[in-house]
């Protein structure tokens, strides 16, 4: 710390003292804000609220409960590192509005968020969470409204500030997340709020999330290659005024792989939160482009009343406008109980709009049809109020997602037929 003192006469002597902030480098080599850092006296803890900007080193670190990055604060994890989370809801990252996180990651050593368990399972730790300015879905006219973060209400999201910045994901790993307060407060693997399409989020592998493996609140950014293998619930998620393009997704539920969720699907589509804003400004209407979905789940059976199989491949309800581009959906298990619905565009609380080029591997069937369902009232759990509507055109050229470019996650792809 810095001290400069300026003294001045006048009808007595006053003695002014300015504090001037600069950064140290610890003995450890991090990069320390000073009276800021989240970096424990052990040198590999991480825990706190981060004001002021902050580099680790390459390395192993723990996540040893809640990280906060507030407004003005910076943390930027180099390539190579992991940092293992403790066990337990409160260990996740959030970035509040203002607060920046650069995971910079490269495709020969990425960066690693994981559980610090022993032996690793969905739901050992949090997340992470990035709260941005953008636009999100209210009452109020666009850019006026904001909300409180599921997980911590004491951090909004929302605005009006479309290329907000909350920093860069880059070739990073989120392993094992998703851990759970109450079924109506739980984590993601990756949960963006209000993000602006200001931040940078490329190359990003979510492995075994509770919950969904990504969920957009509102907000305009842009995510770019992105693999989702065995979330528990969905695998892309979309809600509350999301405005942006997801390409080149892969998602996947392994041969054998049962969710614990009631009505899991790959894409599951809001307008408004939760379907309790009909009459909200701004509804979600976003682009899908590059998809491929694969369900080898096993377990329930959504047609006969058991719940656990996919419900649908891909639900659009509730006010939400999607324009879904190149999708392939596949299933390479003999074993596997598929989907109830390919496309289903209908909810009690009103429907979507879903414009889809779409593509079945020859693998591929229903449990109950194999046409796309727009409307059957006959079903109870299909619309009852408002409809939804599907364009549906077919190519057997789509390719769905590269899978090219996730070879740095070393993942095993099936093949599909």
């Amino acid at each position: 710390m810095k001290r400069l003192f300026l003294s001045m006469m006048a009808m007595a002597a006053i003695t002014t003292t300015l504090t001037l902030t600069s950064c140290s480098s610890d003995d450890d080599g991090n990069d320390t804000p000073d009276g800021a850092s989240i970096l424990a006296a052990d040198g590999k803890t991480l825990m706190g609220n981060l004001t002021g900007k902050q580099t680790l080193e390459e390395g192993e670190y723990i996540l040893g409960g809640t990280v906060i990055i507030e407004n003005g604060g910076e943390l930027t994890i180099p390539a190579g590192t992991t940092i293992k989370a403790a066990k337990g809801f409160s260990s996740y990252i959030l970035v509040a509005q203002g607060g920046k996180l650069y995971a910079n990651g490269t495709s020969s050593q990425p960066v690693t968020f994981t559980s610090g368990e022993a032996t690793k399972k969905a739901g050992d730790w949090g997340g992470i969470i990035l709260n941005g300015k953008a636009p999100i879905s209210g009452a109020g006219a666009e850019g006026t409204n904001t909300a409180n973060a599921e997980i911590n209400n004491a951090y909004k999201y929302g605005g009006s500030d479309r290329a907000d910045n909350s920093g860069a994901l880059t070739y990073v790993n989120i392993l094992y997340a998703g851990a759970r307060n109450t079924a109506d407060i739980e984590h993601n693997g990756l949960t963006l709020n209000g993000v602006g399409n200001g931040t940078k989020i490329q190359n990003v592998y979510v492995l075994e999330s509770a919950d969904d493996a990504i969920e957009f609140f509102g907000g305009t950014v842009n995510v770019t290659n992105l693999l989702a293998v065995n979330p528990d619930d969905d695998m892309f998620d979309f809600t509350q005024g999301y405005k942006g393009t997801l390409s080149n997704c892969y998602g996947i539920w392994e041969d054998g792989y049962t969710s614990t969720e009631e009505d899991p699907r790959g894409v599951e589509a809001d307008g408004n939160l939760d379907g309790n804003g009909v009459d909200h400004v701004g509804q979600s209407d976003f682009i899908i482009d590059g998809m491929t979905i694969v369900n080898n789940t096993v377990g329930g059976n959504t047609t006969t009343g058991q719940k656990n199989a996919m419900d649908d491949v891909i639900k659009v309800r509730r006010g939400a406008t999607a324009t879904i581009k190149n999708t392939l959906v596949a299933s390479t298990s003999a074993d596997a109980l598929k989907a109830k619905d390919l496309v289903d565009a209908t909810d009690s609380k009103g429907g979507g709009t879903v414009t889809i080029n779409i593509t079945t591997s020859s693998s591929f069937s229903y449990t109950n049809k194999k046409v796309v369902d727009y409307v059957d009232k006959t079903n109870p759990d299909k619309n009852v109020v408002g409809q939804g509507t599907v364009t549906l055109t077919t190519s057997a050229s789509n390719a769905g997602a590269n899978t090219s470019v996730f070879a740095w996650t070393n993942y095993s792809f099936p093949t599909l037929n």
